[in-house]
């Protein structure tokens, strides 16, 4: 049966956000929200928690994982990122965004696409998610909570609790976070691609 935690949305209590924290730290798998819709995270090299995530979205091995980074130093850990793209992602970020870039050696093999050796990478404008990021002191490993032959994203925390309760270990509630997942932005090749229009302003990168 899953944890429920019920978070202020503005001002997420520590004591909270310390006991969830703790729970990746312990190898959960927790429902978490973002400023875009819910996510499913868990901590960075929790291969089983990174198999329980394909398993509820029935992903396959090219699935491109996101890396929920807390700001810019945490993010430049795990990707290589040149000036001009650089300049581009920190205008859009923090926000509703997913960047495709080639990973550095700091990313597990189980997370990279098997044939780009790349990975998804965001900073959210989130006040909860960014209270979690500082209390952990790493990304998250994450996915949208999109489960399949579904149109949309779950919204509700008691929702998600009611109908994964047996496959999540937490639920972290701060409110209603929206329907519709980051606009996802490819810059491996250096030049920007859009992969998926979502919650983001994509006309920044047409």
């Amino acid at each position: 049966m899953a944890r429920y935690f019920d978070v202020h949305p503005e001002n997420p209590q520590p004591r909270i956000i310390s006991a969830v924290a703790d729970s990746l730290r312990s190898g959960a798998l927790v429902a978490y929200p973002t400023d875009s819709c819910y996510a499913l995270g868990c901590q960075l090299g929790n291969r089983d928690g990174i198999d329980r995530i394909r398993s509820i979205r029935n992903l396959d091995e090219r699935h491109h994982f996101t890396l929920v980074c807390q700001n810019f130093a945490q993010l430049g850990q795990f990707v290589q990122i040149d000036n001009d793209v650089f300049r581009a992602i920190k205008a859009a970020t923090p926000g509703s965004y997913t960047f495709i870039l080639p990973a550095t050696r700091e990313v597990p093999r189980q997370l990279l696409h098997p044939k780009k050796k790349t990975v998804g990478v965001r900073i959210p404008d989130h006040v909860v998610t960014q209270a979690l990021l500082a209390e952990l002191g790493e990304p998250l490993v994450s996915s949208t909570l999109l489960l399949p032959d579904e149109a949309e994203p779950m919204t509700q925390g008691w929702e998600i609790k009611e109908r994964l309760d047996h496959v999540v270990d937490a639920v972290v509630d701060s409110g209603d976070c929206g329907t519709e997942p980051t606009t996802v932005v490819d810059f491996s090749s250096g030049e920007a691609e859009i992969l998926r229009r979502g919650a983001g302003d994509h006309a920044r990168f047409e």
